[in-house]
């Protein structure tokens, strides 16, 4: 466990390392923290809009909609850790910051599912929209449960699929399935012999990572729900 939390931690060191010359240059330019925050939400909201107008201008075999939105979906991401850096290196760390920061994350990830789920309806992906909004659930319960427990005075932190790793998943596999749809077309599918139906199609690039974000999104909000209870019964032991 340590190792992993080494390594993400050295991961996320690195990546501040590459950024931090453009997080110089937007304090330079007098972006505050919140600016960069608020940024970043109407990107997510840029998201949504492409994914609710791939629903309704393009067909299902068209998947360039998907491949945009993962990649505004990343750049989107770069300004969630932008935000924190320039509060940082301004010095401009405040405690209503950070409140906003995390409500407008949480509005970003539910526009963006929104997104999401509004594409996937409209080109008949039943099955794929209720894995979308599992995951939706379970995104939102890990956040909930983090937040909840830090305000009883148990920080659970660990897990699989923490927003970054949610985001990077999501962004590149929307962008992975608009490159690929490019190369072989949309409307490619896969059959195995003596499988009735396909089991492989460009938008499964992208629909089979949120049926892993469904299961393992859930996974760390129960964990980190074991967590807490652990931390909060040691908590109640000592204080008698």
């Amino acid at each position: 466990m340590e190792q992993k939390i080494s390594l993400r931690t050295n991961l996320q060191l690195g990546i501040y390392r590459v950024i931090d010359p453009v997080v110089k240059i937007l304090i330079k330019v007098g972006l505050t923290p919140n600016a960069v925050t608020s940024i970043g939400f109407v990107l997510n909201v840029g998201v949504a809009a492409i994914f609710i107008l791939g629903a309704e201008e393009g067909n299902r075999g068209d998947l360039r909609y998907v491949g945009w939105a993962g990649g505004l979906i990343l750049f989107a991401g770069l300004f969630d850790m932008l935000d924190g850096q320039v509060a940082r290196l301004g010095n401009m760390k405040s405690t209503f910051g950070a409140l906003y920061d995390s409500v407008l994350d949480r509005y970003s990830e539910l526009i963006m599912f929104l997104g999401i789920c509004y594409y996937l309806v409209g080109h008949h992906y039943f099955i794929s929209s209720i894995a979308a909004f599992i995951a939706l659930i379970g995104s939102m319960m890990v956040s909930y449960v983090r937040a909840r427990a830090e305000g009883l005075g148990v920080e659970v932190k660990g897990g699989l699929m923490q927003r970054p790793e949610r985001v990077v998943t999501i962004g590149v596999c929307a962008l992975a399935s608009g490159i690929v749809a490019q190369y072989i077309g949309g409307n490619y599918k896969l059959f195995v012999p003596g499988i009735k139906f396909h089991i492989f199609e460009p938008i499964s690039i992208f629909t089979f990572p949120l049926v892993l974000l469904a299961v393992l999104t859930n996974i760390t909000a129960f964990n980190r729900l074991r967590e807490a209870k652990k931390a909060l019964i040691k908590q109640e032991e000592e204080g008698l």
